[in-house]
This record gives C-alpha cells, structure tokens and sequence, in this order.
C-alpha cells in the first residue's frame, strides 16, 4: 500500500492499496471518531461495492445510513444534494459525525458539496471506484454540481479527512469509464512528466495501477498544495477541460468527461501550436496517444457553440479567460485571452 499528505487547509492522507476497501472502517477510525456515518453513492457502485463497505465500517463501530441515487452526470444537480441534505438532517447527523463519498467522480463531488454545505461543513471520506475518480476528483477538495448554464458552477472547496483508494474496484469498470480516467493521466503526463506520458503511450501504466495513480496522485497534491483555491497554478489541472466542458455541455452530457476532456486537450495542443508555443511533434504525440487509449482527438460541433459553452466556463474571469496550454511533453502554461479572441483561436483546431 503507497500513502500520500495532501498539504493544505485540512491536511490528509491518501491511503492506495489492492484489496483496502475492506479495511475502510478500520483506517477512518485513525483519523475521525464519528458516531454516525451517510454512506452516499449511485445504484451500481452501491450493488458492487455498498456492503463490503457498510460492513467494515459497522465492525469497526460507527452507524451507517445509506443515500443511493441514480448513476450519472444526469444526477449531479441542485436537486440531488437537497435531497441528500434533506437526508442527513432527517437521519440526524450533526457535526460530529460524517459523509462517506462512495463511487467515481459524481458521487464524490455532491456528497463533497453535502458535507461543506450541511450545518455549515462536516467531515467527509473519499472512497473513489473509478480510475478518474482515483488519481484526479478525490483528491484536492473541488466538490460541486452541475447547473443548466454549465457544469460545476455551483460547489465549494471542502477538504477530505482521507481517501481510501482500492484499485481492485477498477476491475469492474466498462471500457470506456476506464478510459475516462485514462484520459485524466494523459492529462498529468502533458503537465508534470514525460514519463508517465510515456506510459500511456506505451500501455505500460496498467502493469502497475498502485504506481500509476499514485504518481498522478503526486502531481496534483504539489499543485493543491501550492493553490488550494484555484487562482494561480493549480489551474494548471484544468487542461483540456475549457473545452472539454464545453463539448460535455453542448452534447447534453452525452460525452462522458473523459472523453470530452481528450478531445479538449487535443484542441488545445493545436492552439498551442497556432500560437507558436509548441511544435508539430507534441501535437502528434498528444493526438497518437490519445488514439491508442481509444479516446476522440476532436469535435464536429460548431466552433461558435464551443466557444460559447466554453466562455460559460467557471474559470472565466470577467471578460477574459485562461487556457491551459502545452509547451512540450511535461510542461504547459497558462494563457489568459480576452473572450473575443476565442473563437479566432479555435479557428481550425477542432478536429
């Protein structure tokens, strides 16, 4: 089993192991002494995994209340974390006790956004299930829901108390939810390292998943740890998602996040090299790798709906917003544009 801190305003470990989903209860009780815990999760992570994890925690002595709702970006709205909270206070937790996020990367953004929002913020532990999930939205405390003008635009910044990363859960994933995440750690080799890039290049990264999520893991703690609050670096973590935001928007969420993230990270490298900040060869790369992990390189929607839904973005500030640029394999840089000159960039860089 590998352990990481993440460093910042509530300081945690992220505990990656094979076979640790059973000890959940067992390693909560190290760091929190709730009496009650609300196990939040989606129907099919609920039938896989909702037992063993009630189980280890009922052992381990803590009370259990469960909120399942339906999987999918469809139920990560306004309307489920009312429910949720209107759960917890009906079940009676108060602020001693805690939120147990269970699932990939729904799940754990609104029973995150639950927790920070419920009597004004309770404890909460990410058990992520999926590869995206694990090496990217369980770690760092960006909880939220999606709203009808664009997707995350509604959350807060709440730390977890720990993340327990069982990577025999991705056993059980349908090839293109494994490619979701797939899509995340081509993203975290373009940004910090070129070996790991080289992995998924390769095919090597699957010799070794621990290895795998626990260097993406690293990337992003260094950048939270440096940026809790998203206004300098750690926007850095938001390559290809501008677009791919935007596509997932346009395509009614039909374009899983991954997916729409390679596709956003691939028209990004082609802004990059319109602008002269990096060459044919990183475009190339960029574009092959994401073809042999089976994931889009581009978009056939219009450029003037993307720029749209793009300037829609959370990460817009006034009339100006940052892309995420790559200079080289290992390397991009932020790049803040004024909104009228989105759509001249995107001229011919969708597909």
């Amino acid at each position: 089993m590998r352990r990481l801190e993440v460093k910042a305003s509530r300081s945690y470990e992220v505990l990656i192991g094979e076979g640790i989903l059973e000890e959940a209860g067992a390693r909560l009780k190290e760091v929190a002494s709730p009496k009650k815990t609300a196990i939040i999760t989606d129907d099919r992570v609920r039938e896989l995994y909702g037992d063993i994890v009630e189980k280890s925690l009922r052992d381990a002595g803590f009370e259990t209340e469960n909120y399942v709702f339906k999987n999918g970006e469809a139920s990560k709205t306004m309307e489920t974390l009312w429910d949720i909270l209107e759960f917890l206070a009906k079940k009676g937790l108060t602020r001693s006790d805690m939120v147990i996020a269970l699932g990939g990367g729904v799940p754990g953004d609104v029973a995150g956004f639950a927790a920070a929002s419920y009597q004004r913020g309770i404890k909460f532990m990410q058990i992520p299930t999926t590869f995206l999930a694990a090496i990217d939205s369980s770690v760092g405390g960006k909880t939220g829901v999606d709203l009808k003008a664009g997707k995350n635009l509604a959350g807060a910044f709440w730390q977890p108390s720990l993340v327990l990363c069982d990577h025999r859960t991705l056993d059980t994933l349908p090839d293109v939810t494994f490619s979701d995440g797939v899509a995340e750690g081509i993203k975290y080799g373009i940004l910090s390292s070129e070996s790991l890039f080289e992995s998924f290049e390769t095919g090597g990264f699957r010799e070794n998943m621990e290895e795998t999520i626990f260097e993406c893991v690293s990337i992003k703690k260094r950048l939270v740890a440096e940026d809790e609050r998203d206004n300098g670096r750690r926007q850095l973590l938001n390559l290809g998602h501008t677009f791919g935001h935007a596509i997932e928007k346009l395509s009614s969420f039909e374009i899983t996040h991954g997916h729409a993230v390679a596709a956003g990270t691939a028209i990004a490298a082609r802004v990059a090299k319109k602008l002269g900040l990096t060459g044919d060869g990183e475009v190339l790369r960029i574009r092959e790798c994401l073809e042999k992990n089976n994931l889009p390189t581009g978009t056939d929607m219009e450029l003037k709906d993307i720029a749209e839904a793009a300037l829609s973005d959370k990460k817009r500030r006034g009339d100006r917003i940052t892309l995420i640029l790559p200079e080289a394999i290992g390397s991009c840089r932020l790049y803040p544009v004024d909104k009228s000159e989105l759509p001249g960039l995107l001229e011919g860089c969708l597909r």
